[in-house]
């Protein structure tokens, strides 16, 4: 039987949970040429959300091509430009020689190497003559544009994965340089994510960065209870098995709603449940996934600063006013100041997240480590 709780990897329609709201309005922003920046906390489910909305679109409408392209290995400029030109082409056409045709028309100076393998599914082997786009790298910044214009379709290029481009040797002029290109398309849009939340927070909240205002700025939350809730019940039923609303309330909760544990404890209890699924199980399940990642949680503690993990204790205890004199002399944190810089630390680490006055731990089972088998 197959296991009906995913998480890990991109989640297919059956497997999906809610995100009615963010799917409506993402296929609308496809559909209407319309950039969008999606940002949210690693782990929520921005690329399974994604590829939903890009799945409805192009079922829907034969008038808009989806290019997916995932920055995760890129980290120079040539890169980018290479991947870019690939995945362009690859959407271009679905005969291979309509697909080289219009490499050769779009980017013949830039081309000395392309092969394309004739097993199904295969990727295109591109090669760039990295001294000439360097020195112009226009038509591959306007290839998509010019493709469209071809095909005479729109595209919508997703890319994942976009805080990257932070790792080239001149980020802010390679920014600029898309900015300059992209906000004059109008035959294709970009939806642009990532897993860094306060990088991207950075590259397109700041109003002195190029990509300011570059789109419809999308900031997802979590799942709520009553959907998980729905979700997990729904899909004991479907195999067989049976749970309680508060009992799949409690899997949620124990979670604090996080999109990949969620997913994951309710895997781990279904696979301990024979036909019925109690909150011995669920907690049993739990204390097993928490002690799996013990090994990680502990390597992760031991790469900070005492002071940095006297704070997380502070965290932990639901400080709330962790510059106070009190809070500082009781948890040894130094000044004030050094918690500043304490919090910018963790927060660029990605083990806390700020938004406004509101500090949280962006991994619930570290906390729940750190509270039960750490500072116990």
């Amino acid at each position: 039987m197959r296991v009906p709780f995913t998480f890990g990897k991109l989640v297919d329609e059956d497997d999906y949970t809610n995100r009615v709201v963010e799917s409506k309005r993402l296929i609308s922003n496809f559909k209407s040429s319309i950039n969008t920046i999606l940002i949210s906390p690693r782990r929520w489910g921005k690329s399974s959300l994604v590829y939903k909305a890009a799945g409805q679109v192009q079922k829907q409408s034969d008038d808009i091509v989806v290019c997916m392209i995932d920055l995760f290995n890129i980290r120079t400029e040539e890169e980018f430009y290479k991947l870019l030109a690939t995945k362009v082409l690859q959407v271009s056409a679905t005969k291979l020689d309509t697909i080289l045709e219009n490499a050769g028309h779009f980017l013949g100076r830039f081309i000395p190497n392309l092969s394309f393998s004739p097993d199904p599914g295969a990727d295109l082997k591109l090669s760039l003559n990295w001294d000439e786009v360097k020195k112009e790298p226009d038509d591959i910044l306007d290839l998509a544009e010019n493709v469209a214009k071809k095909i005479k379709k729109s595209i919508v290029i997703c890319v994942d994965e976009f805080q990257n481009i932070a790792a080239f040797d001149d980020p802010l002029s390679f920014q600029k340089k898309l900015r300059a290109h992209w906000q004059l398309h109008h035959n294709v849009s970009y939806c642009l994510y990532g897993s860094k939340r306060h990088m991207l927070m950075e590259v397109f909240s700041s109003p002195s960065m190029p990509f300011y205002k570059f789109g419809d700025l999308i900031f997802m939350e979590k799942i709520k209870e009553k959907e998980w809730v729905e979700f997990i019940t729904k899909r004991f039923k479907d195999t067989g098995k049976s749970i309680n609303t508060e009992n799949a309330a409690e899997i949620a909760r124990y979670c604090e709603n996080h999109s990949y544990y969620v997913q994951q404890l309710a895997q781990q209890a279904w696979l301990r449940t024979a036909k019925h699924c109690g909150s011995e199980i669920i907690k049993d399940a739990f204390e097993d996934l928490i002690l799996q990642l013990s090994m990680l949680f502990q390597q992760l503690t031991d790469e900070l600063s005492v002071k940095q993990v006297n704070f997380l204790n502070a965290l932990v205890n639901n400080e709330d006013q962790v510059s106070s004199q009190k809070v500082l002399k009781k948890y040894n944190l130094g000044t004030s100041a050094n918690v500043v810089k304490i919090k910018k630390i963790l927060n660029d680490k990605e083990i806390i997240d700020i938004v406004g006055r509101k500090i949280e731990f962006l991994d619930p089972l570290y906390r729940n480590w750190l509270k039960k088998y750490y500072f116990n």
